[in-house]
């Protein structure tokens, strides 16, 4: 096995090379004690701007290749990830700081997205549709959409790269990878990858820069891009939006969450606390699925409380690269600053912090139990995107499904019970593009991924995961005798 170290780059890859235009650089630190891993060229928007014209004249010719070439490199990509998985973990988990089990877990994840598309390269169907005359032959074609350009975030820096680009190749479209300058080695590292499986030049570009509203910007109001692919906040999927707009390009946005898990007074209590330990506890809580709010019924609250606390103890915070640990650092110093605001705000509306509270040098956060929560306390309508686990409580299942819809946000949401009518009464009832019934793990390669209302739009993954990078072709020819 070779070093970590030797996937390692400090320069963007574009147009097949790895090439710097700017003489300044920026650091990626390791969040656990703030030490600079590498330091890696910050690119800016003029640079953005030659790897889109480098995907765009590389299109046609990766267009033309047959989808089981295209599956063929693929294949070859995604086993090369996997057969580099130490070594990609250990990137990850240098520069997000994640445990390195869960690093582990999302090298196999992003990877599936690979091999999962590289399946369905080969069934990109189209229709034979009956004509509508005696005369009439018709069909359709689904065709790639040209350069795709995908925004990813730091809390995965691999599996939201996979996911997009991936079926995105797969079809014959061309990517220009943007990945947060919080957590670029691992975006560059697989892209190095992506090279040795046989891409073409022009066909897979990552550039990294700190400037990320001028780089977004140029993707956005490229002519030569035909979709923009982003996870992130609301805020700014808003703004890509309106950036896309004089473009009309297409977009597919996964954006925030404020996911409910919901135990009513029939559930399994200890089914429920290990799916609320995962949903809430996963990287620390900074996943877009993660619980945000935990809606306990009177009857069993007092002892869903005692018993979620008691694994919540049991977490163990420190490096991620350490034997046992299940809790790392937040990202940045805005992470611990937002999550000592929520608490204030809770406390002084009456929650009770019976568990964690405090910021620990230098990005760390306690996880955290806030008793007593109330609707208008700012994690009941925002993403808490950190280890507190706000505990509200409700009597029957009509407030438990008010309380749960009472957001903008619609993405991913969790119940336990067992009662069978009430799984499929409360499921039809909650607004959310994602329902786990007695599951707090949700996220597959196999099924669609997305939200509803302020949550986005658009899926990814599954068979629906290739419908956002084609264009449907209609083929009518006449005068058949």
């Amino acid at each position: 096995m070779q070093s970590y170290k030797d996937l390692i780059f400090g320069e963007s890859f574009v147009d097949g090379s790895w090439q710097h235009a700017s003489t300044h650089k920026l650091e990626v630190k390791n969040p656990v004690d703030l030490s600079v891993i590498a330091e890696i060229y910050d690119e800016d928007r003029a640079f953005v701007a030659t790897a889109i014209q480098a995907a765009h004249h590389a299109f046609p010719a990766w267009k033309a290749k047959s989808a089981k070439e295209r599956s063929a490199i693929l294949m070859a990509w995604f086993d090369l990830i996997i057969q580099h998985k130490e070594e990609l973990a250990t990137i990850m988990t240098l520069e997000s700081g994640k445990p390195l089990a869960e690093s582990r877990g999302e090298v196999d994840y992003g990877a599936s997205y690979i091999q999962w598309f590289a399946e369905e390269a080969k069934r990109n169907y189209g229709d034979i549709i009956p004509g509508y005359t005696a005369d009439k032959r018709v069909m359709t074609l689904k065709e790639p959409i040209g350069v795709v350009g995908a925004i990813t975030p730091w809390n995965f820096p691999l599996a939201m790269i996979t996911r997009k680009v991936a079926p995105a190749l797969a079809v014959g479209c061309t990517v220009v990878i943007r990945p947060s300058e919080e957590t670029p080695l691992t975006a560059l590292a697989i892209n190095h990858l992506a090279q040795l499986a046989g891409f073409p030049a022009g066909v897979v570009n990552t550039l990294v820069g700190a400037n990320a509203s001028e780089m977004g910007k140029e993707l956005c109001e490229s002519k030569l891009v035909a979709k923009i692919s982003f996870t992130g906040s609301t805020r700014v999927g808003q703004i890509l939006m309106a950036q896309c707009a004089p473009t009309l390009k297409k977009m597919s946005l996964e954006l925030g969450g404020n996911a409910p898990f919901i135990v009513f007074d029939d559930a399994d209590v200890d089914l429920a606390v290990k799916g609320a330990l995962a949903g809430k506890f996963r990287f620390g809580g900074q996943t877009c699925v993660c619980v945000n709010r935990i809606l306990v019924q009177d009857k069993i609250h007092d002892l869903f409380v005692e018993k979620f606390s008691a694994a919540v103890k049991a977490l163990k915070m420190g490096n991620g690269l350490e034997d046992g640990i299940t809790l790392g650092p937040l990202i940045n110093p805005a992470a611990i600053a937002r999550m000592k605001s929520m608490l204030t705000d809770a406390q002084a509306k009456g929650g009770k912090v019976i568990l964690g509270g405090q910021a620990k040098e230098p990005q760390f956060f306690e996880p955290t139990i806030v008793l007593e929560a109330t609707s208008d306390m700012e994690f009941a309508h925002n993403e808490i995107f950190g280890p507190i686990a706000p505990i509200f409580r409700f009597k029957t299942e009509e407030e438990a499904i008010q309380l749960a819809n009472d957001t903008i946000y619609g993405l991913a949401s969790y119940f336990y019970t067992n009662d069978l009518n009430r799984s499929w009464r409360v499921r039809e009832q909650l607004e959310y593009g994602i329902v786990g019934i007695n599951e707090g793990l949700i996220s597959s390669e196999t099924v669609p991924f997305g939200g509803v209302k302020y949550s986005g739009q658009g899926r990814e993954g599954s068979k629906y995961g290739l419908d956002s990078y084609v264009d449907i072709k209609y083929v009518c020819v006449g005068n058949v005798h």
